[in-house]
C-alpha cells in the first residue's frame, strides 16, 4: 500500500520551498531547523524520491520536488480556507439553533428570554419545541435542552449548566387539613393523599432536604397524578390532596387562605433548571451565547 502524505509534512515542505531554506522555514513554522530537515528527509524516504538538492551554499528543487510543490500548494490553501470557514462558522451567531424547553414552566420562565435573544441576533434561525423528554430530546438533533429536575440529577454524557433554583413547599387546602390533620413528619405522606407526577421529573418520589443538606426520598401515596404544575395547584386548591409546588406560584393562594403551607424540619427539595448540551469543547458560539443570556436573565428573576 502506497504511504499517505500528511498535511503537516506538506506544510513543512512548502515552507522550505517558499523560504528557500530550512532555517527560514523553521522561523515561519516556529520549530527547530533540525526538525524541519528531519521532516524533509522522512518525506523523501517515504516517497523514495529526492525532492530537494542540498549543498552548503544553496538548495534546489528537483523535478519531483517541483511537481509535488505545484500540486500540494493549492491543496494546502484549500484546506486552510476550509479551516478558516469552519472556525468562523463556529464563532458566528447565525444559522439554525434548535432548542427544547420544558412545557408550561419553560414558556413562563424562558418565553420572553428566548424572544429577546432572537431580537438581538436576527441572523439566527431559532427553532424551539416544548416537551418533558429532558435528556432524550438531545438525541433528536437538538443543540440545547433545558430540563427541570428535583434532587440529585442523574449522571449522563451531557454537560449540565445550572440556570435557576426554584424553591418549593408543601401545601394543602383547608378541607384536607380538617380531614387529615396537619402532618408532623414527612413519612406520613406515605399514607396521606398526595398529588404527584405522571412522567414529569421522571415521576420520582417526593424529595426533601435535611439539615445536613442531604436528600431524603418519600414514596408518597400518589393517588392523583399530573404532568403540570398548574394542574397540581388547581387540584390542591380543590382539596384533592397534599401537593409539593413552587413557592412563588402558590404564594397568592397561601396569602388568601385557599392553601395552607405545611412546614417540616426537612424542607421540600427545590426544582432546578439546567441547560444541557453534548460537548463543552466544541460548543458553538451561538449555543454558548444563548446559555449565557438565559443565565443572566434568570439570575434577575425575582
Amino acid at each position: 500500500m502506497r504511504p499517505a502524505l500528511d498535511f503537516n509534512t506538506l506544510k513543512v515542505f512548502t515552507a522550505v520551498v517558499e523560504r528557500e531554506s530550512f532555517v527560514g522555514a523553521a522561523k515561519v513554522l516556529e520549530m527547530p531547523a533540525s526538525n524541519v530537515s528531519r521532516c524533509i528527509s522522512q518525506l523523501e524516504e517515504k516517497l523514495n524520491l529526492q525532492l530537494i538538492e542540498r549543498s552548503t551554499r544553496h538548495m534546489k528543487l528537483t523535478q519531483a520536488g517541483h511537481l509535488l510543490y505545484t500540486r500540494a500548494k493549492p491543496l494546502l490553501e484549500a484546506l486552510e480556507q476550509t479551516e478558516t470557514e469552519l472556525t468562523l462558522r463556529q464563532m458566528q451567531l447565525k444559522g439554525p439553533l434548535r432548542i427544547c424547553i420544558p412545557n408550561e414552566i419553560g414558556p413562563a420562565l424562558l418565553g420572553s428570554v428566548i424572544a429577546d435573544f432572537a431580537c438581538l441576533y436576527p441572523a439566527l434561525e431559532i427553532g424551539c419545541v416544548t416537551n418533558l423528554s429532558g435528556l432524550e430530546s438531545l438525541r433528536d438533533d437538538l443543540d440545547l435542552a433545558v430540563i427541570i429536575t428535583r434532587g440529585q440529577m442523574d449522571d449522563s454524557d451531557y454537560i449540565a449548566r445550572h440556570l435557576m433554583t426554584i424553591p418549593c413547599t408543601i401545601v394543602a387546602a383547608p378541607s384536607i387539613i380538617q380531614r387529615y390533620g396537619t402532618p408532623t413528619h414527612i413519612q406520613q405522606f406515605e399514607e396521606l393523599p398526595c398529588i404527584t407526577t405522571v412522567s414529569a421529573l421522571k415521576g420520582a418520589p417526593w424529595q426533601f432536604v435535611n439539615i445536613k443538606g442531604e436528600f431524603e426520598t418519600i414514596k408518597v401515596n400518589g393517588h392523583y397524578r399530573v404532568n403540570s404544575g398548574e394542574m397540581a395547584g388547581r387540584a390542591a386548591i380543590a382539596g384533592v390532596g397534599f401537593a409539593i409546588l413552587a413557592k412563588q406560584a402558590c404564594q397568592p393562594y397561601i396569602s388568601d387562605g385557599r392553601l395552607i403551607e405545611v412546614k417540616f424540619e426537612q424542607s421540600a427539595a427545590p426544582l432546578q433548571l439546567f441547560a444541557l448540551y453534548s460537548d463543552r469543547r466544541y460548543l458553538p458560539a451561538k449555543t454558548r451565547a444563548l446559555i449565557d443570556f438565559m443565565q443572566q436573565k434568570l439570575s434577575n428573576t425575582p
